[in-house]
């Protein structure tokens, strides 16, 4: 097929989509001559090295593919001087793309960032800044903005590289913001958390504050012990419908606290925490985040379920229930009533059949999903009964 002198839309007229390994050879190189056609959308592409032929057939992309809309490259033997090489490369494709949609890429250094900036069709970008280390240290060009994104996804080796990104952007007015930090800024856990408080602080301040819906903050390592109070500054996003930094951060929270730190975000939909502390909030702590969030369908937190004075279980919350939830990851609390925990969260949550056990092996927690379940099942017989006497 590679020798056949037929045009290349004569073998692939109607290709929409394609997932493809360079493996450094020139066959590679033909295939893909062959599989840039006018209908491609979609397009991921593991680049084999620096060395590699399929270069200079990438830099036609656009040209060939110019409804692309949909591109992933990734490098396979990523170093800093591999990907000097060949980003200018990945530039010249991306920027003349004008209907790219989503892209995700390895840095492409700050030459790059002003070419993305001007892809008015894109909505998600993913930036992969390990190992470049274009960011070590701040920069002094502002770049203009990103303006219509709806998803920022970065991933850096540590705090310190997503500040110094943030720090070179005038304005960043994309729907949410996810950041992968690859490990932990090096020092005491002291340091660590100061840098983040630094981190989110430019945040604030970089970000559009009623456009931001939705934070993610994702760390591959150990996580950083901090305290509720450095995120005061995200309460500047009225808007904000997901907060997730599970598995970022390491934060001891009492009910108070809980409550103080979601009180500016009446929208929020999803909350996820680390706080696998000594000090945690109770059941009090979940029925305030209820009422101060009363849209939340998901939950991710550890708390004490084994303090269960001053709530009543004939009626939890006083009257006050949440039926949208569709996820509740509690399965990593102390608990030590099964009954009496699962009367309480059928009472707040009529409409939940089971907690998210995620990977805690626990026995009375299987016994308070075990009820759950029992409760769910009796609920609906007496719903079924009334509409049967109904008619």
């Amino acid at each position: 097929m590679l020798s056949c002198p037929s045009t290349t839309a004569s073998f692939f007229p109607k290709l929409c989509k394609i997932t493809l390994y360079d493996d450094g050879t020139r066959s590679t190189a033909e295939f893909l001559r062959m599989v840039f056609v006018p209908s491609l959308v979609e397009l991921d592409l593991q680049i084999h090295s620096a060395s590699s032929i399929v270069l200079p057939v990438l830099s036609s992309l656009a040209t060939l593919c110019p409804h692309l809309q949909y591109m992933t490259v990734k490098v396979a033997r990523k170093t800093g001087d591999s990907l000097r090489k060949i980003s200018p490369f990945i530039i010249q494709s991306v920027s003349q793309l004008h209907h790219l949609h989503t892209l995700s890429v390895c840095d492409l250094g700050h030459k790059g960032i002003e070419y993305l900036m001007q892809l008015r069709a894109l909505q998600s970008l993913s930036l992969d800044l390990i190992p470049l280390w274009s960011w070590d240290t701040p920069t002094k060009v502002q770049f203009p903005d990103f303006q219509d994104l709806k998803l920022l996804d970065l991933s850096t080796p540590t705090v310190e590289h997503a500040l110094n990104f943030f720090r070179s952007l005038q304005i960043v007015g994309s729907r949410g913001i996810k950041v992968n930090f690859a490990f932990r800024l090096a020092g005491s856990p002291a340091s660590a958390s100061a840098m983040l408080s630094q981190f989110l602080a430019i945040l604030q301040e970089k970000c559009d504050n009623d456009k931001l819906e939705s934070f993610s903050l994702v760390q591959f390592g150990k996580e950083i012990l901090t305290e509720s109070g450095i995120f005061t500054s995200l309460h500047a996003f009225r808007n904000l419908t997901q907060r997730d930094i599970e598995g970022a951060c390491n934060i001891p929270i009492s009910d108070e606290k809980l409550c103080q730190l979601v009180r500016a975000w009446p929208k929020l939909q999803v909350l996820k925490l680390s706080n696998r502390n000594t000090i945690l909030p109770t059941f009090h702590g979940l029925i305030g985040l209820l009422r101060l969030c009363p849209a939340l369908t998901s939950i991710s937190l550890v708390i004490d379920a084994t303090k269960l004075n001053g709530i009543n279980l004939k009626s939890p919350s006083g009257g006050l229930c949440n039926k949208h939830i569709k996820l509740l990851a509690i399965g990593g609390s102390p608990v030590r009533s099964p009954i009496e925990v699962a009367v309480i969260l059928s009472g707040l949550f009529p409409r939940l059949e089971k907690v998210d056990l995620g990977n805690s092996i626990s026995e009375k927690w299987e016994l308070v999903n075990s009820f759950l379940n029992g409760f769910c099942f009796v609920r609906e017989q007496r719903i079924e009964t009334c509409v049967c006497s109904d008619r």
